[in-house]
Parts: C-alpha cells; structure tokens; sequence
C-alpha cells in the first residue's frame, strides 16, 4: 500500500508539474509534495504532502497550485525574504498573493474558480486548527478574508480580531490597491505598525455598544491582542483539552472554542459587539484628486539663484571644505588589499620582486557607503515660516543642495503646504448633500500643495530661487511623499531632513490625529530603513517627533546648524552607529 500510494504522489506531482510549468511558463520548474509548509523555492513548488494524503479534493490541490505557481510568476521573493519581522512577511506574502493571482486570473480565467475551491479548503483546514492558532495567525487570515472579501465565519469572530480588523480598514483599501511586490510590503509594515499602536493604546476613542453590561473594554481588548507571541488568545477556554484536540472543521464551526467569539442565540452570556467607532491613527484626506504636484526644476530666475547661491557659499563654504576633507580621509583609509586584480599596491612591490609565485600586489578601493547616500531635504512652506523663517531656509536649502552635488551626492530639495481649493470644497459639499458619512477622514477642503524645486536626476538648483510660505503644514502626508520619491532612489543610504517650525496643522483637520500620523509614519519610514533627521525653527516641536533634531534658536544659525546634523549623518557610517543627539543650537 505504502509504494502504492508514494506512485500516486509521484504521479499527482507530475501531474502539477505540467501544469505549474504552462501557468510560470518556466520548462525548469518542477513540483515536490514534501513537509508542512507550501512554498516556491528557486526552481520547485513545494505542496504539503498531507494535502494529498488526507484527501483533499483535486480541484483544491489544483487551486493551491495556482496560488503558488501565481506567487512564482509575479511576486519578488527577496523583497519579502528582507523582513525581520515573521508578521510583516506573513501579512505581505497575503497581500501579493492576491494581486498574483489577479493577475494570473487575467492570463487564464479558469483559475479563479481552483482558487475559489482551495480557499473553502484552506478555510475548513483553518477552522479545525482555530483554537491552537496564535493571535497574530488568526489576524493574518481575517486579513486574508477581507482582501479576498469573504465574510468571516462565526468562529473567526471576536472584540479584539474585529477590533483590529476596524482599525486597519483605510490600510486594507491601500493593499487591495497594491500594484507591485513594493506595495504589497508597504501594505503588510503599515498593519503590523497599525496593530501595535492599538496594543500600545495610541489609538484613540475606540468604543464598543453592545447588549450586556459586561461587554469587554478597550484596555481588556489591547491586553488580548497579542501580536508578537506565539500563544493563542488568551481566555479561560483557550486550552481545554476538548478544545485542543477537536479535528472537525464542521464541529469547529458550529461549535467554537474561542471565549471570545460571537455567542448565538438569545439570552447566551456574554457580550455581543454591535458596532466599533475608531478615531483613525492616520489623517485620511477625503480625496487626494485635487493634490497638486508642481516641478519648479530648473524654473527659477538664474540671476536670482546665483545671487542666493553666492550668500549660501560664504555662510557655509569652511563647513563643507571640512566634510568634503572628511570624507576623502575616510574614503582612503579603506582599501582592500592582496587582490589578484585592481590598482598597483606600491607597499607590494617588495614582496612582488623577491617571490616569484606572490600573485597578488594589487588593491582594490572599497566605495565607502556615506558616499553612496541619496539625500531629500524637505520644508515646511506653512504661512508661519514666512519672513525671515523662509528666507533663511531658502538659503539653508541653497547651501546644502549645492554642496551635496559638489560632492557627488544624490539630492533632492522639496516643499509642502496644504490650501483651501474650491473644487475640493464643492466635492465635500456633494458628499455630504449625499449623505454619505465622513467619519475617518481628516482633510476635507484643503489639497496638498507640493513643489519639487530640484529633482535628483538634475543638477539645475536655480528652481530653489522659486521657495515661498504657502498656508498650513500637513506634515505627515508630505513626509511620505517625500519618502516615496526618495526610496525610489536607488542608494545604500537614505537620508530625509525636515526642516519645520511647529506641530503639524490645517485648517480642517483634528490636530491630535495630524501629531499621531505624523508619529506613526515616521515610525513605518525608519522601519523602511530611511534615516530621519528633524530641524526645528525657533520651536521644539522635531523633538516630539523625529528620532534625530536639532533645534535652532537663533535664525542666523540654521544654516550652519542643517550644514552640520547633515555633514554628522553622511560620516554616521552605519546605521546603528551613533546619531547626533537632539540639542539647541
């Protein structure tokens, strides 16, 4: 029986294998039913061998095969393998599976209804093993639900799952946009993120109805969420010995173990979550079609901009001749040398002419990794910078820009503000004569005004000589647009100076969810490995913020204050070395 049955898997493994090489349309990939896990490796789908052997229908195992040949075909692997965090993998692998196999879908229609089928199996297999899955497990695959919009069983229901559900829906509309691999780690950082602010309690105002008066609070909630253990959720059922040994997906399904699901049925104890009203984490702006992006590269007046250009050099000219010195010094004393190809290594020579079979007197120069550094400067343009505030950081932008391409370094200058638009304001208008709820959102009438004044692909500066105020200061959307185009660059290092003068504000906004938004994306983007650095203007507010500022109190100052946190961060060579301390300058 038992060579028997291995000919079948052999035979059901060919079998996919033909089809795993049409859908991948690679003729080297082959499938293996072989250990627990379903994963594509390098040239091989690897299918759980149990899969077969417990009698999954074909149609499911063909649908799994879909899902995987998908996830060969259209996702980057790599991307997704560079997480440290097991969740964050877990949550992006799901939400690039599904854009593969949307795409796969296009090129063959017939897919979908595999794929239907092995989801009603992955669901059955899920229900029985529910009451020993961990809490972040039982998130991944509500997750998994919503993108692929299935309603949740009854024993997939609980305050805290729904709750967290509730509060990542604006992230869930961001994966199902998900575009590329990138969008889809994008998405996966951003819940992972979301999900500790909620057991963190940074989430604010969250409220449960419900009919009984022992309905769980939010602080029980957040102590059920338990994102990054491996345990179940907690609760006095969790593990009974019936509950940990039940195998029956239907069972597990009418029955469920979960102390905290939904009960059934009249009069059942405990409470029942009617409703969950989330004030948001992140400013949600009601429409981002009015936002306006204005390239000013290489617009500005070119006699204004020298004149700009020769005050910033005055100002800054010893601070950059010290860290061009600096970085030269660093970049030669690094060389790596007994090298069989590479420049000529003099200390070698001797060596080279008293033993004939030495081969290596060559060394070759490392590139050393500040060099390889793309750097985005980014001002705050609100109407309080006006004055002599925008005008020293116009000079500020100058002298930084100018020196950082003399140098051969990447660089970008942007700038940020939010206006009221009448178009924007007539939108908010109709929504609401609709009827439509506006609960979530957080910018209503105002579009972000940004400019590019030099973009890294040219090294015309003279559009700096076009930076004025504009109105208010959404810092935390700006800053993940600056963020975007910066880790669209490639470089080893990724450097985002802010230069600002107070706490995030509009005029439409709540302020509390412009500070936490701007928080949280600082927090995502130096997860993202972009390195932060906040100069505050004559206010202390970077130091709320951002994990590297400096402040300046006097304006004069800012020049050679930017100069200098940007000179420290380019010799930081590593970024776990030692940051530049907040202090007053």
């Amino acid at each position: 029986m038992a060579g028997a049955r291995e000919l079948d898997e052999d035979a059901l493994a060919e079998r996919l294998g033909r089809l795993a090489r049409a859908l991948t349309g690679r003729p080297d990939i082959e499938v293996r039913l072989a250990g627990d896990d379903a994963k594509v490796e390098r040239h091989r789908i690897v299918i759980p061998a149990d899969a077969a052997r417990r009698g999954t229908p074909a149609d499911a195992l063909t649908g799994q095969l879909d899902r995987l040949a998908a996830r060969a075909r259209f996702s980057d692997a790599a991307q997704i393998g560079r997480l440290a965090s097991p969740a964050a993998r877990a949550l992006a692998q799901i939400v690039d599976d599904r854009l593969a196999c949307a795409r796969l879908a296009q090129d063959y229609p017939g897919t979908s209804a595999f794929l239907a089928r092995h989801r009603l199996a992955e669901a059955q297999r899920l229900a029985a093993r529910w009451p020993r899955l961990a809490w972040r497990d039982r998130f991944a695959w509500r997750v998994e639900r919503a993108l692929w919009d299935e309603a949740p069983a009854a024993h997939e229901r609980s305050p805290s799952l729904d709750a967290a559900l509730a509060a990542v829906t604006d992230l869930l509309a961001q994966a199902r946009a998900a575009r590329s691999t990138a969008d889809s780690v994008r998405a996966a950082l951003g819940l992972v993120e979301r999900v500790r602010m909620l057991t963190a309690g940074n989430v604010n105002n969250m409220m449960f109805s419900a009919d009984a008066d022992d309905t769980p609070d939010t602080e029980t909630i957040r102590r059920e969420i338990d994102f990054d253990g491996d345990g179940a959720e907690a609760g006095p059922d969790a593990s009974r010995p019936e509950a940990a040994e039940s195998t029956d997906a239907a069972s597990a399904a009418d029955t469920p173990s979960d102390p905290e699901a939904e009960p059934s049925g009249e009069g059942a104890p405990g409470a029942r979550v009617q409703a969950v009203s989330l004030q948001p984490v992140l400013s949600i702006p009601l429409t981002t079609a009015f936002d306006l992006v204005t390239d000013l590269t290489g617009q500005g007046d070119p006699t204004r901009w020298r004149k700009l250009r020769g005050a910033a050099r005055a100002e800054t000219a010893p601070l950059k001749a010290r860290l061009e010195r600096a970085l030269k010094a660093d970049e030669q004393s690094h060389w790596k040398r007994e090298q069989e190809r590479g420049e000529l290594d003099r200390p070698a020579l001797a060596r080279l002419a008293t033993s004939p079979g030495y081969r290596t007197p060559f060394r070759v120069r490392r590139v050393a990794p500040g060099r390889d550094a793309a750097v985005s400067l980014l001002i705050d343009r609100s109407g309080s910078m006006a004055g002599r505030k925008i005008e020293l950081a116009q000079r500020c932008a100058a002298a930084l820009a100018d020196a950082l391409v003399q140098l051969g370094f990447a660089c970008e200058v942007l700038g940020y503000s939010s206006i009221e638009d009448p178009a924007m304001r007539a939108y908010h208008a109709r929504r609401l004569a609709d009827g439509q709820s506006l609960e979530g959102y957080n910018r209503f009438v105002e579009r972000l005004d940004l400019q590019v004044y030099k973009r890294f692909d040219s090294d015309d500066l003279s559009g700096l000589a076009r930076i004025e105020c504009g109105h208010e200061n959404p810092d935390g959307e700006a800053l993940a647009w600056a963020a975007e185009r910066l880790l669209a660059r490639r470089a080893q290092r990724r450097i985002l100076m802010v230069l600002s003068d107070g706490y995030p504000a509009t005029g439409d906004g709540n302020p509390a969810i412009l500070r936490t938004d701007l928080r949280a994306r600082i927090a995502a983007l130096g997860a993202r490995g972009v390195e932060l650095i906040g100069v505050g203007i004559l206010d202390d507010a970077v130091e709320t913020f951002y994990p590297t500022s400096r402040v300046v109190e006097q304006l004069q100052d800012l020049p050679g204050a930017a100069f200098d946190m940007l000179g420290q961060a380019l010799l930081n060579r590593r970024n776990g070395g030692a940051r530049p301390g907040r202090s007053a300058s």
